[in-house]
C-alpha cells in the first residue's frame, strides 16, 4: 500500500471514530455500522496523485424482489447527491447498496467526517424507506410476499 493510501485511510479512520466504532480489517479497509447499515471504507490510488476513498453501505438485503420496490429504489437513487445506488437480484430477493467514491486528500478531519456521514446518513434513511415499503408490500393481499 502506498504512503498516500495509508495516510488517507488513517485519516478516514480518525474522522469516522468521532461517530462510530471503527474496525481496521487485515486488508486495511475500515468497517463500521451506522445503525443497522454495515459500511466499509477503502482507499486506493487510481493514478499518480489521485487517491480516492470508496465507501460502500449495505442498505438492505433479501428484500422482496417486487417491481414496485425496485422502481422505488431506482427513483430514490435519482434523488441522491451522495452515492450511487445499486440493486442486485438474488435467489433470496433484492439487495441494495449505496456506493460513493471521491478524492479526499487534503480535507480537514471535520470536513472528511462530515462528507462520510452524509453518505452513511443517506444509506440509513434509504434503508428505513425501503423496509417501510417492503412491509407495506408484504401486508398487501395477493402480493405473494
Amino acid at each position: 500500500m502506498s504512503t498516500e493510501v495509508t495516510t488517507l485511510i488513517d485519516r478516514a479512520r480518525q474522522a469516522l471514530e468521532s461517530y462510530h466504532d471503527v474496525v481496521v480489517d487485515t486488508d486495511g479497509a475500515l468497517t463500521f455500522r451506522h445503525g443497522d447499515v454495515p459500511c466499509a471504507v477503502q482507499a486506493m490510488e487510481l493514478a499518480e496523485g489521485l487517491t480516492v476513498l470508496s465507501l460502500t453501505c449495505v442498505v438492505a438485503w433479501d428484500l422482496p424482489d417486487e417491481r414496485d420496490l425496485a422502481v422505488s429504489a431506482a427513483e430514490r437513487a435519482g434523488q441522491g447527491l451522495f452515492g450511487t445506488l445499486g440493486v442486485v437480484h438474488t435467489e433470496r430477493g433484492m439487495d441494495v447498496t449505496l456506493r460513493y467514491a471521491a478524492p479526499a486528500e487534503g480535507l480537514a478531519l471535520p470536513a472528511l467526517g462530515t462528507l462520510l456521514m452524509l453518505v452513511v446518513s443517506t444509506a440509513s434513511q434509504l434503508r428505513g424507506e425501503l423496509l417501510g415499503k417492503a412491509a407495506e408490500h408484504s401486508s398487501t393481499p395477493g402480493t405473494g410476499a
